[in-house]
């Protein structure tokens, strides 16, 4: 598969070295061709008639500005096809887990999220810069909220179906976030533009404003013409005074109006492009055809081309910005005459906009998943089911390269059942959990697991594995840690009673109680562990606490001893990281602190 993008973007790299030569070749043909149609209209004007050098000019203009257009396109073309052998050369690096060049989702990290944090989603290395391949800020908002919230029954059947669908469209994929690579866009700015949307008009709901956009024009035409024959300057004036007035009156308005804008003129004519590409597309998946349709319009218009008039009118707008605008407002009332535009442009789109918005939000999202497929075709769809069991077989890790990665299988009974995980340092209990929480997260939002075979009910993971120091609460990691398990036993009693399809609470614990002594943080976790299974609580403990095993003996069978062992020979450590049952007999610490030059003096 590495080949194959090596190959794709050598391609696509040959294809702009060529649109470069002919946009180069045209440069030259375009000067050449201004000169002589500049001489010939000269020749025209003065040597034959005014009327042939007016028509030939007002020819050549046209098919000129054309031609520009062609011209510039070819441009546009080369950077595009520059964009995709990126797109492929960075997803020949992802085959080697290099993927540090995507957006990390750092903005979206929530240490009070109920498992983010423990599960490594967002940030440097994290799951979500191995997934992403949203190009919008829409589309990684979106995203993130795939991995944050677990979606319903429902709505994943409809994602897996979307995904499965993206996985196999390789080139539209590339082609779509090739597009986006070229947005630069910010939520801020499309939160400004969904507030202007609320707005209610202030020059379309006025008739004698409307009326002035049509007079004012003419009114400062008159007076140009009679200060050219007639009048002297100083009444001339008199003619635009109007304009100033009405100007003066709806600044506040128009700057409002103006500010909650601005910023959306580039965004929107990316997003017209995106726009376009979904449109020219047929799609199979319930989905896909649902946030297609999202795009359709009557009489045959085409969201593109509406977003992109929006674009527009907000560049005209943005004219404003120009020091020569003032002859425009007092010549024409400019700014009023492109708010004026906005509002039309709202008052028959007001609706369509925010669904568009959701269209590339989610055909970003889903076609992040459909890349991450393509990537691991060994991957499965989780199953859901009414059953309360978690069955998985050969779990891994998606962060630990394939040549490396160690899978587990695991079952769980999700009704009152806890895996007790035993083990020494380094013998990858912590990865563990991390990789059973990682795969619930994408079962739940309809994403391919890292699975020979998934199938659990619906649910909500609760982790506390990395507590920390709250500086600005003033709080110790060990009362943080606390606050944690709080929060997870009231979310198990209050799921204690829910079926599916409502999801029910699955906790991955890591070190219970670690910032205390060993006396308490036995008798503590003993405890907590006691009512969790009265509150019929279920999830994977891992431990240190070799003694906590004895608790599987009298639970009848709602504790489960599991182990992962370290081996040592020849005085070097040998790790396997396979799930066995039982409790760990292995230890480490030692060894490890003596490889690190620590030296250790038995006792008599």
């Amino acid at each position: 598969m590495k080949e194959q993008y090596l190959e794709r973007a050598e391609a696509f790299e040959t294809t702009a070295e060529a649109l470069k030569k002919k946009y180069n070749q045209y440069s030259l043909v375009r000067l050449l061709l201004f000169i002589a149609a500049t001489g010939l209209a000269i020749y025209l004007w003065t040597g034959v008639h005014e009327l042939a050098g007016a028509a030939f000019t007002l020819a050549f203009l046209y098919a000129f500005y054309r031609f520009i257009l062609w011209h510039q396109n070819i441009q546009r073309q080369e950077k595009h096809h520059r964009n995709l052998s990126a797109v492929n050369r960075l997803e020949a690096g992802v085959l080697n887990h290099g993927y540090s060049s995507f957006q990390n989702g750092e903005e979206f990290t929530d240490p009070e999220h109920p498992y983010s944090l423990d599960l490594d989603l967002f940030g440097d290395f994290s799951f979500f810069q191995y997934l992403n391949r949203a190009g919008t800020a829409l589309g990684r908002e979106r995203l993130a909220g795939y991995l944050l919230m677990p979606a319903g029954h429902d709505t994943i059947k409809q994602r897996q179906a979307a995904v499965a669908e993206l996985q196999k469209m390789l080139d539209w994929r590339q082609h779509f976030q090739a597009y986006s690579l070229e947005t630069e866009d910010r939520l801020e700015h499309i939160r400004l533009l969904k507030r202007w949307l609320a707005e209610p008009p202030f020059v379309s709901n006025r008739p004698g404003l409307v009326a002035a956009l049509y007079l004012t024009p003419l009114l400062s035409l008159t007076g140009l013409l009679l200060f050219i024959f007639y009048l002297p300057w100083f009444l001339a004036i008199l003619f635009i005074l109007p304009a100033a007035w009405i100007l003066r009156q709806t600044r506040e308005q128009v700057d409002k109006a103006h500010n909650q804008t601005t910023q959306a003129e580039e965004m929107l004519a990316h997003y017209g492009r995106l726009l376009r590409h979904i449109e020219g597309q047929a799609f199979e998946s319930p989905h896909l055809r649902e946030l297609h349709r999202l795009l359709e319009l009557p009489n045959d218009k085409l969201a593109s081309d509406a977003i992109q008039r929006l674009s527009y009118i907000i560049g005209q707008l943005n004219v404003r910005y120009n020091f020569f605008a003032i002859f425009l407002n007092l010549g024409g009332l400019w700014d009023l005459q492109w708010v004026y535009r906005l509002e039309r442009w709202k008052a028959s789109l007001q609706e369509q906009l925010p669904r568009w918005f959701e269209a590339i939000a989610e055909f970003e999202a889903l076609s992040s998943f459909g890349n991450l497929y393509y990537n691991n075709p060994e991957w499965a769809f989780p199953t859901l089911h009414n059953a309360p069991r978690l069955e998985g077989e050969a779990l891994g890790h998606p962060l630990i390269r394939h040549e490396k990665r160690v899978c587990n299988d695991i079952t769980v009974p999700t009704d009152g059942h806890i895996k007790l995980v035993t083990g020494s340092n380094m013998a990858g209990k912590s990865t563990f959990l991390r990789t059973v929480g990682i795969n619930i997260v994408l079962a739940m939002a309809g994403a391919p697991a890292c699975a020979r075979r998934l199938a659990l009910p619906p649910l909500q993971v609760y982790t506390s594995m990395r507590t920390q120091d709250a500086l600005h609460e003033s709080t110790s990691s060990f009362y943080a840690e606390l606050k944690r398990l709080k929060l997870i036993i009231e979310a198990v009693e209050a799921g204690a009673d829910k079926r599916p399809p409502e999801p029910q609470a699955f906790f991955l614990l890591d070190e219970i109680l670690k910032g205390t002594n060993s006396n308490d943080r036995h008798t503590g976790s003993k405890a907590l562990i006691k009512q969790l299974i009265r509150s019929r609580g279920s999830g994977i403990i891992a431990t240190h606490d070799l003694e906590l095993g004895q608790l599987e003996a009298g639970a009848n069978g709602a504790v489960e001893n599991l182990r992962i062992e370290v081996e040592i020979k020849d005085g070097k450590l040998y790790f396997d990281y396979k799930l066995k049952k039982g409790v760990s007999q292995s230890f480490n610490a030692t060894l490890l602190m003596k490889q690190m030059g620590i030296k250790i003096e038995e006792e008599a």
